[in-house]
């Protein structure tokens, strides 16, 4: 449901346009015209029928409130639509108009409807993905080596980089974006089945008619009616609600970045953006939590479509409808928050200084892995990780830095060497695999972009 307040913060203006009034009920429209097209091109309806029928197939005129209060009685927005759509081609042609929606059931018109506005909505998904796949991909190169503390548990781990966790999202929206392509072939397909999907209506020419009726409107022709098969619909929500959780991950993490305690990473600014009613040094991460609401909504509104897929034989009641205004809800979730990722993704701003500080906070612990593994090699594993523990407890209780304490420690001492202690709580050498990581990611990225 539109709400001004809100949509231009939770959805993007093109996705509302495209599940708006108008092009809901110009998806349904655009199924009947194409279907007078498909009729006469098996001379099931004559031709002189077709330019009547497809003048009166435009959203504009008709009124959207109207068509509500009928659709209120009616239980669909096919059958209000078609009478309206009937009387405005008796106006011009009352003999055109004894051919309109022939054959059709009014979930012909509104599933086909639907489809043709999802395969608007998934030209914008695709497009936002490469877009924000390609700012990933320019951030992750930027900070390949901007180390930072690693954090599980919300604690201090070992040292990662910030263009590694970038390169993590990168890695999920391009799975993303190899998921949407597989499954566009099987959700952008013609829905058209008469009463109870025989096409009995249509007798021998309603293969013919599905045949050209899915030529014209360019879409797959499936092997069988989907009226009460909602698979397709499903496995799209459940992909938008695995976008939206990836982009929460990216909003969760980059929330906790922006904490006054870490102060690391931030929302690009802008004039009005984050501040508060009362505070005037508040930034807020508003960006983060659109991401982090679309997450937390998506899953229910997927659970409801899942919930909704045991319909009843050949048309459903109250499941079918339950579908209407959900999936479009979760597709318009979904690009806003993916408006807001490509909002702050591309301008991020990074205090390495502060990276480096909250490195040297714990004062050596959170390289303790790395002198315990160097350590074991030389008097094993659990003498070395009970040694290293017993010295990170004497340096917390004593306030002192880790490399000062095992500077003094004799046993350490004759074991590894100044410089090794002081190669080893260096976190600039102790990244793993991480550069690999941002380097895997990016070749993925741009081999799916060639």
């Amino acid at each position: 449901m539109s709400n001004q307040l809100f949509d231009r913060y939770f959805a993007s203006a093109a996705m509302s346009a495209v599940f708006s009034d108008s092009g809901r009920v110009q998806g349904m429209l655009d199924f009947e015209a194409a279907l007078a097209r498909a009729e006469a091109r098996v001379g099931l309806i004559p031709q002189a029928a077709l330019a009547p029928i497809e003048a009166a197939c435009r959203a504009e005129h008709y009124e959207f409130a109207e068509l509500a209060e009928a659709i209120a009685l009616a239980g669909n927005s096919a059958i209000p639509l078609v009478k309206a759509l009937g009387r405005q081609i008796a106006a011009a042609d009352p003999e055109a108009e004894r051919y309109v929606h022939l054959g059709a059931t009014s979930q012909d018109a509104m599933d086909t409807g639907l489809v043709l506005q999802l395969r608007q909505a998934c030209a914008l998904l695709d497009a936002d993905l490469a877009q924000l796949a390609e700012a990933l991909a320019v951030q992750a190169e930027r900070h390949v080596d901007s180390v930072l503390p690693g954090r599980t548990w919300l604690q201090h781990a070992t040292p990662v980089t910030l263009g590694m966790k970038l390169a993590s999202v990168l890695g999920a929206v391009t799975r993303h974006r190899q998921r949407l392509a597989e499954l566009k072939p099987r959700l952008l397909v013609l829905q058209f089945g008469g009463a109870a999907g025989t096409l009995a209506a249509l007798g021998e020419q309603g293969w013919a008619v599905s045949e050209a009726l899915a030529e014209e409107l360019a879409l797959a022709l499936p092997d069988q009616p989907w009226h009460t098969q909602r698979d397709r619909l499903v496995e799209f929500a459940a992909l938008l609600a695995l976008i939206a959780g990836s982009l929460g991950k990216l909003g969760r993490d980059l929330s906790l970045l922006m904490q006054t305690e870490l102060a690391e990473v931030f929302e690009p600014a802008a004039a009005g953006k984050g501040g508060s009613s009362t505070m005037p040094h508040k930034r807020n991460p508003v960006g983060a939590a659109v991401l982090i609401a679309a997450a937390t909504r998506a899953p229910g509104l997927v659970a409801t479509l899942f919930a909704a897929m045991p319909q009843e034989h050949e048309r459903s009641l109250g499941l079918w409808h339950a579908e209407w205004q959900t999936l479009p809800e979760l597709c318009s979730l979904v690009s806003g928050a993916l408006q807001q990722a490509l909002l702050a993704v591309p301008g991020l701003q990074v205090d390495g200084a502060r990276m480096r500080s909250n490195l040297d906070m714990t004062r050596g612990l959170l390289l303790a892995e790395a002198v315990s593994i160097a350590l074991a090699q030389r008097i094993g594993r659990d003498t070395a990780h009970h040694l290293i523990e017993q010295c990170c407890r004497q340096a917390i209780a004593e306030r002192r830095h880790l490399r000062e304490v095992l500077g003094e420690h004799a046993e350490v001492c004759a074991q590894l060497s100044a410089a090794e202690l002081d190669r080893l709580l260096d976190p600039a050498h102790y990244l793993g695999q991480a550069q690999r990581w941002v380097t895997r990611a990016l070749a993925e990225h741009r081999a799916l972009n060639s």
